[in-house]
């Protein structure tokens, strides 16, 4: 399968501060933007308007706090590194599989417009448009579905939309930022958390509803569960089947629980074709809404929002940011179109099953190495997706690996070194003191490049024992000894 990472195991780590700064510290780069954006900045000498003065207060507290968010090309898009990190998990658009697909769609349509015309209510709506939004909606067994923007504005569209007063959302802890901002702003009664993935307490969350609430407990007002397929920053499953059959126990069948799935990650990867983890579990028609992102496996950008001819009603009616937003464009709606005629071909599911095998190939290589039993016990690599992993018929693309809070950046700093492009997970993406580095596995991923890493983050370990048992003088990692001299020189305050 054709990849945009390079075919070598590892590039051999830096041995210089030299070295170090004209491949992960370039000028400009991904790292060296990162750690200036964390240097707090001095007043002015002349003072500032309240306006602009609130705004770098706000922005200084980010930067102490080492999680201000930067605007800059990642390290693989700019060298060589390998890609463990971006959302073409089946590599279409590495490969060029996806261009020409959307290219030979653009020549079936020579005369198409590329603006939208206006909002999908007056002037944006098109016949394209609603042929690929029954052809999706067909493709995952739903009855209809609208295209919009994103997945963050689906979300937020979905839970400001359809929950009614009186109505209550249960949602798992760990759900996306975009639905706790569209729950925020619903005209739901409460909204209650329950533990991750955690059956029993979903269980015990829905009965103390039901006891408590009368309007609920007659069948009048509903429970909306928020559930994602995939979590993102965990690489974990949704027990989707098991929380559905304990809707139906405790309601004793009134049908008021109903079930929103996100399947951003699940779209592509899981499921007959890619359809998702909802169509894997044949529950097509039991899940009241399913929210598909384009951005991710399909490798374009957007997103549908699944449900009944009376959802996409409610949404059109009732959810803002459908109304006032301009319609998707002939373009954008053709790459989805591309995406979507890749997935059930043989290339789409070979991608997927590479998936799987580089997959096991990481958690075996893992697992097998001499030294996983010693940092696993010691703390220095925890990686939760690791255990069990030989009896679950599927693993997913996502895996999270992490270690003590002081060494993640350590971690993160010596992958680069070695050619590996990760995503560093800070607070407030994840809770504080859960940073993690998380690795994605792509279809065009080699053999070499997986074993590569694990070896790479065994490497890393073994310096973290040397240092933790003071069998070596040193007392951060070379990597991170490198990153911090180089700092000094810039005159930043922060260090790794």
């Amino acid at each position: 399968m054709a990849t945009n990472c390079p075919s070598e195991t590892t590039a051999i780590l830096p041995t210089d501060t030299q070295s170090i700064e004209s491949t992960i510290l370039a000028p400009a780069g991904f790292l060296a933007t990162r750690l200036k954006n964390w240097q707090p900045r001095s007043q002015p000498t002349k003072p500032l308007p309240a306006f602009y003065r609130n705004i770098e207060e706000s922005l200084n507290q980010r930067r102490n706090s080492r999680s201000i968010c930067t605007i800059v090309q990642n390290y693989w898009q700019t060298s060589n590194a390998v890609d463990f990190c971006s959302g073409d998990i089946l590599s279409l658009n590495a490969g060029g599989a996806l261009r020409a697909a959307f290219l030979d769609e653009l020549s079936q349509f020579p005369d198409f417009t590329v603006g939208s015309g206006g909002v999908r209510l007056m002037d944006g709506n098109y016949t394209y448009l609603e042929r690929v939004e029954h052809d999706i909606a067909a493709f995952h067994g739903a009855e209809d579905g609208i295209i919009v923007g994103s997945a963050y504005e689906a979300n937020v569209a979905v839970w400001t939309a359809l929950p009614r007063p009186g109505d209550v959302i249960v949602y798992d802890k760990l759900v996306h930022a975009s639905t706790h901002e569209g729950m925020r702003r619903s005209r739901a009664l409460q909204r209650i958390s329950f533990e991750h993935n955690n059956i029993d307490h979903f269980r015990d969350t829905l009965v103390k509803i039901i006891e408590t609430n009368a309007a609920i407990n007659a069948g009048n007002s509903s429970i909306l569960v928020a559930v994602e397929s995939i979590y993102s920053m965990d690489g974990d499953v949704c027990p989707l089947k098991q929380f559905m059959e304990v809707a139906k126990d405790v309601t004793e069948g009134k049908g008021n629980v109903q079930f929103i799935v996100d399947e951003a990650h699940g779209v592509g990867v899981l499921g007959p074709n890619g359809s998702g983890l909802v169509c894997q579990l044949k529950l097509e028609k039991e899940v009241a809404v399913v929210v598909h992102s384009f951005g991710k496996a399909v490798g374009a950008a957007g997103a549908i929002i699944l449900g009944s001819p009376s959802i996409k009603s409610a949404l059109v009616n009732f959810g803002r940011s459908i109304l006032f937003t301009t319609s998707p464009s002939f373009p954008f709606v053709a790459a989805i179109k591309a995406g979507y005629n890749l997935l059930g071909t043989v290339q789409g599911q070979t991608a997927r099953d590479h998936i799987q095998m580089k997959a096991r190939l990481f958690f075996n290589t893992l697992t097998s190495h001499n030294l996983w039993e010693t940092c696993h016990a010691k703390g220095i690599l925890h990686v939760p997706l690791a255990q069990g992993w030989e009896d679950r018929a599927f693993l997913t693309h996502i895996i999270t690996v992490s270690t003590r809070e002081k060494y993640i950046l350590w971690l993160f700093v010596h992958l680069m070194a070695a050619s590996f492009s990760v995503f560093s997970v800070p607070y407030p993406i994840v809770p504080l003191g859960q940073d993690r580095v998380r690795i994605i596995i792509h279809a065009g991923n080699t053999d070499e490049q997986i074993v590569g890493l694990v070896n790479a983050l065994f490497t890393w370990a073994e310096e973290i024992i040397e240092i933790e048992q003071g069998t070596s003088s040193a007392e951060v990692s070379s990597v991170a000894s490198k990153v911090n001299e180089w700092m000094r020189k810039e005159g930043l305050t922060a260090r790794l």
